[in-house]
């Protein structure tokens, strides 16, 4: 069925203003006006945006409805996913945040606007733990497009933990898939929009 629903999850500092965001917002408007786009600027604590997402993809239809994210968004994307069943396209997605995200603790600056600032609480790292995913359920749902010149996550982690879904994998690239519009024609077939 075609996706006649999409939601986008940006990364850690990220916002909707991210390239890649910008870019799929673009796309959907121009060429799939019919889909309803939704990409929140999802609050620091994770428990927090993950109750914002499920209460804005409540009224959404499971079987229509699907998601993309980016670094920590690719988290919380595979969390929506598991949760919905639907299709997920991960950029470069963090595989253990808590992990990872444990030594930033503190006050951090906003990616796209460093006069923005907000509090990473050291019990968002539990709260990310809380919202780790088991075995994907559906690994033909999910597509992943991974950078081995990432140079904030470790692909082999990336793609071990996507193993048996769709995986571009690229020979080069970072960690913010500066070379976006080279995959994105791929990220748009593998949702099927409307």
């Amino acid at each position: 069925m075609p996706v006649t629903h999409l939601l986008y999850l940006h990364g850690f500092r990220s916002s909707p203003r991210s390239t890649k965001a910008q870019k799929m917002a673009t796309r959907v408007r121009e060429r799939h006006p019919a889909v309803h786009w939704w990409c929140p600027q999802l609050p620091a604590s994770p428990r927090a945006a993950m109750e914002l997402v499920e209460q804005g993809i409540a009224g959404w239809p499971k079987d229509s409805m699907a998601v993309a994210g980016s670094s920590l968004g690719g988290f919380y994307a595979t969390w929506v996913a598991e949760r919905t069943g639907c299709r997920a396209v991960l950029l470069n997605p963090a595989v253990d945040p808590a992990r990872d995200l444990a030594p930033h603790t503190g006050e951090q600056t906003a990616w796209h606007d460093p006069t923005e600032r907000f509090v990473f609480e050291p019990g968002y790292v539990d709260e990310l733990r809380a919202l780790e995913c088991g075995p994907l359920a559906g690994p033909e749902n999910y597509f992943a497009v991974i950078a081995k010149g990432d140079e904030v996550l470790d692909w082999r982690e990336m793609a071990g933990r996507y193993r048996g879904a769709k995986i571009k994998l690229l020979e080069g690239g970072d960690h913010a898939l500066s070379d976006f519009d080279r995959h994105i024609d791929e990220v748009f077939a593998f949702l099927e929009l409307a």
